[in-house]
């Protein structure tokens, strides 16, 4: 008889009363206890955490910085509320302990009093961290604290970032106010470079102006030397001046006292003097050639005259014989006498010299005749002329005595300017020396200054200065500076979408365990027949695998339709899933055909060991080592890794990976199990007396 056959009897068996109808609709329905509703019991928890009661207290007393209020723990408590992460219960703090600890809490999320001033205290002088306080009991539920402190660390780091943006903002405020006085003191550097490169210019020409004046001191002290030395020279010379003119007026005044009277009284008898002479100097002239025959007659007449009236005078006035009126005029006339007699001589004597070189004689008498008329025109005035020079003279003397003592104080001034305008010279000597280095340092102060102002104007670009909006901006990005740019490849929509690789293979692996319990691993009419090994374990095999297909389509429609399962290759799935259930039937079935009665708790403690080294929860490099030394020899390891490309999506690589296990294992465990088949078709005693009936 041909194995499909005998699987076909085998399924008919189920046909014949009530109870193998409901056998065969409970192992139908049998995986969807461990799939569908494992699945469907895991599907969203995470979508109902609003359920879960959390005790909220805050005891937040708020704060206060820059002027502003702060209510830390009210923004949080506002912002928790609007999530719905919980079923947040607004409780006092005693009353949430105690919940805590009886259970009517899963868990408690405190804000203390200080919170809001630990907060604020980011902007003084002494920085604190503010605590949000979390209280759990994992006698309560282990689960609901783990997720607590996920979801509360996210809490704590927006908490943290709006801290953070209120502090950063300040920051900013103070970058922007930083770059305007920073560029209030690039402009003032600008106005101190110009004005400084003025104060240079004007150094410079200082500089310029003093070597000038150096130069001129140096000229002027030069001068003042000169003037110095003459007026000492001057001063001795008014000096010299002074005497004469003192010894002089002296003189003057002293022949004055005794001529002045004498001028005074006898002006007319010189003037008619004078003019006797001149009359005759004219006389003679006008009778040269008369006086050269007659000058030696006239010479000798006139001696005898001046003889004559001199002898009269001494008989007369030295006698006393005349009045005294007359004796002056006597002796007037004999000294007139005398003169005359003199100029005859003297005329006599240039006469013979000139040997008749009456030209001479001429101009001399002319001389003579000029000069006497001269004393006669101003013989009327002698007196006065006289009195006028004596005064003059006395003048002169009182000038030069004045200019004298001038030329000292001169020369006294001129010596005090000297020592004045060397030290002018000196002093322009250093003013100069200094002027240079000023202008020097002027011109270093210049590029200094400048180098300052372009300082402060590269201080002034690199110093932020943020507006408002990009304020707000740059304030977001560094009070949370690092974000989670998630890509989640191939994503699944909900934990029990995730978790359904791990609980299909589960569900399926179930469903071939149980259907052994109900039909023979090894077909027991094709033993008793003699039939071929290979067509005993195919017709053992083929009925499970029907009824697996059952499992399969039912487990998948269920989940599918009513659970939502939603696959990215819906037919690669379902035909893998046939797969597995091949896989899975041969294995048990090989199990159940060698061990007997053992062999179905070998298929319970396989199944133990497949769902802890699978990795259908965790990563199984988290497990022992041992897990992940039998991991790479079981086949659910496969089937899960599979499926998991097959319901959310990804390469194919470890579906066909799989396939090609799952084939290898079918294979090699329907091997196992005709070799089991010839085997039983050997009778032992073991066989009719089996140690362990199941």
């Amino acid at each position: 008889m041909r194995s499909p056959r005998l699987a076909a009897l085998e399924l008919r068996r189920f046909g014949r009363g009530r109870l193998p109808r409901a056998a065969l609709v409970a192992l139908l329905v049998l995986p969807l206890l461990y799939g569908a509703l494992y699945l469907w019991s895991f599907w969203d928890p995470y979508g109902r955490l609003d359920r879960i009661p959390v005790a909220l207290v805050n005891d937040d007393r708020g704060a206060s910085a820059s002027g502003r209020k702060i209510t830390a723990g009210d923004d949080i408590v506002d912002g928790l509320r609007d999530s719905r992460t919980f079923e947040w219960h607004r409780v006092s703090a005693a009353e949430a302990r105690r919940g805590v600890e009886n259970g009517t809490y899963y868990l408690s999320l405190t804000m203390p009093a200080d919170f809001s001033s630990r907060i604020a205290s980011s902007a003084g002088d002494s920085p604190e961290t503010g605590a949000l306080q979390v209280r759990t009991n994992d006698a309560n539920n282990y689960i609901v604290g783990q997720i607590s402190r996920t979801v509360f660390n996210e809490v704590r780091s927006a908490a943290s970032a709006k801290a953070s943006r209120s502090f950063l903002d300040r920051i900013f405020i103070s970058f922007a106010d930083i770059h305007g006085q920073t560029v209030r003191a690039a402009e003032g550097a600008d106005t101190l470079t110009g004005g400084i490169g003025k104060a240079e210019k004007g150094s410079k020409d200082l500089a310029d102006g003093l070597k000038d004046a150096r130069s001129g001191s140096g000229k002027l002290a030069k001068g003042i030397r000169k003037l110095d030395t003459g007026s000492a020279t001057l001063k001795d010379g008014s000096r010299q001046v002074a005497d004469g003119t003192r010894t002089l007026a002296g003189q003057v005044d002293g022949v004055y006292g005794k001529v002045g009277p004498y001028l005074q009284d006898n002006e007319k008898t010189i003037g008619d003097t004078a003019r006797l002479v001149a009359d005759s100097a004219r006389t003679v002239r006008g009778n040269l050639d008369v006086l050269v025959k007659a000058a030696p007659v006239a010479a000798k007449t006139a001696h005898t005259a001046a003889g004559t009236l001199d002898e009269v005078y001494r008989a007369r006035c030295s006698a006393g014989l005349l009045d005294d009126p007359v004796c002056p005029d006597l002796k007037k006339a004999r000294d007139a006498a005398d003169d005359v007699a003199a100029v005859a001589d003297d005329l006599d004597t240039l006469i013979a010299d000139q040997h008749g070189d009456l030209k001479t004689l001429d101009a001399d008498l002319g001389v003579l005749q000029k000069q006497a008329e001269a004393l006669a025109d101003r013989a009327p005035h002698l007196s006065e002329d006289v009195a006028d020079a004596v005064k003059k003279i006395d003048k002169l003397n009182d000038g030069a005595a004045r200019v004298a003592a001038g030329a000292a104080r001169l020369h006294t001034g001129l010596g005090t300017a000297l020592t004045g305008a060397t030290g002018l010279d000196s002093g322009l000597g250093r003013l100069e020396t200094g002027a240079d280095d000023l202008s020097g340092g002027m011109y270093k102060l210049v590029d200094g200054s400048g180098r300052l102002a372009g300082g402060l104007h590269d201080g002034a670009a690199r110093i932020p200065d943020y507006g408002r909006q990009d304020r707000d901006r740059r304030t977001g990005v560094m009070a949370d500076p690092v974000q989670l740019a998630s890509r989640d490849l191939h994503k699944a929509p909900n934990y029990g979408t995730g978790f359904a690789p791990y609980f299909i293979p589960l569900s399926l692996w179930v469903g071939a365990m149980v259907a052994y319990m109900l039909i023979q691993p090894l077909n027991r009419r094709a033993l008793a027949a003699g039939s071929a090994p290979w067509r005993i374990a195919l017709a053992g095999w083929l009925p499970v695998v029907a009824v697996g297909v059952l499992q399969t389509a039912a487990l998948m429609a269920v989940l599918h339709w009513a659970i939502g399962l939603e696959m990215v290759r819906a037919a690669g799935t379902v035909g893998f899933l046939f797969l597995v259930t091949a896989c899975f039937a041969a294995i048990v079935q090989w199990l159940n055909a060698r061990f007997g009665a053992a062999g179905r708790i070998l298929v319970l403690a396989l199944l133990m060991l497949q769902l802890t080294s699978a990795g259908g929860t965790y990563p199984v490099q988290t497990s022992p080592g041992f897990f992940n030394a039998i991991h790479p020899f079981l086949p659910m390891s496969y089937v899960v890794s599979a499926l998991r490309r097959l319901i959310t999506g990804g390469g194919l690589g470890p579906v066909w990976q799989a396939c090609a296990v799952l084939t290898a294992f079918t294979a090699g465990a329907l091997a196992l199990t005709a070799l089991s088949a010839r085997r039983r078709q050997v009778w032992t005693l073991d066989r009719l007396h089996p140690e362990l009936t199941l």
